[in-house]
């Protein structure tokens, strides 16, 4: 099977859409590129999840941190 080189990710706020990709690819963030889709919208009353946050987390290879 092949590696996955990114993956795309929703969740309630980006932090937990992070948490969720780095756990996910088994990867530490240092060696991710994360990429904000769409950032989580409040509901009624200031409530989370009215829209998940949405992330493309990429895979940072050797030539790209030259």
């Amino acid at each position: 099977m092949k590696n996955k080189l990114s993956i795309e990710i929703e969740a309630k706020t980006i932090e937990e859409a992070v948490q969720k990709a780095l756990k996910e690819l088994k990867l530490p963030r240092e060696k991710v590129r994360i990429e904000v889709l769409s950032e989580e919208e409040k509901g009624l009353f200031g409530m989370a999840g009215a829209k998940m946050a949405k992330i493309r987390v990429s895979l940072i290879r050797d030539k790209e941190k030259a």
